[in-house]
């Protein structure tokens, strides 16, 4: 006698649905985000997770990466703290950055940071979002190489540095 087999209801289907992202090898630079189907404009796609610290903290900490001491998990908020996503943090930290982005952070009213679609991604498009860094100190060729951008893209300006803040 054949062995029935049951199927998930249609609840226990739509109750797990498929993250809109994977990390891969990315052409920018090491891990890349990338779109696993289409995402559209306006969409949160993740929220950027990790430990909270003070910029002190920050200041404090060993470079995450020896080889590249200006590689960083860290995500400056508007009071001033931190999200550290090396530790505890999640996918969002792998989102390279773009002169072009498709991506955009916002931190919302309780100071939690989601990445939002600019406009429509397609499945297969590696997510990104212009870092804007703050770095302290002065503009120089050489700090501005050292956070030089890879994004590739035809509007590149050269570095991930906030061209804004000087």
């Amino acid at each position: 006698m054949p062995q029935s087999r049951k199927r998930p209801s249609t609840e226990q289907a739509q109750s797990s649905p498929k993250r809109p992202y994977a990390v891969h090898h990315s052409p920018i630079h090491g891990r890349g985000v990338f779109a696993t189907r289409t995402i559209r404009k306006g969409d949160d796609i993740i929220e950027y997770r990790g430990r909270r610290i003070t910029a002190d903290e920050a200041d404090d900490l060993p470079d995450s990466d020896p080889d590249n001491p200006f590689h960083t998990f860290l995500f400056e908020l508007n009071d001033g703290r931190v999200i550290d996503a090396g530790v505890r943090g999640n996918a969002a930290r792998w989102i390279n950055h773009s002169c072009q982005p498709n991506c955009v952070p916002y931190e919302n009213d309780e100071g939690r940071v989601f990445i939002e679609a600019k406009r429509s991604i397609r499945a297969g498009e590696e997510l990104s979002y212009d870092y804007k860094l703050n770095v302290p100190g002065r503009r120089t060729k050489r700090m501005l190489a050292n956070y030089a951008c890879r994004c590739g893209s035809p509007r590149c300006r050269g570095s991930m540095v906030d061209p804004r803040k000087k």
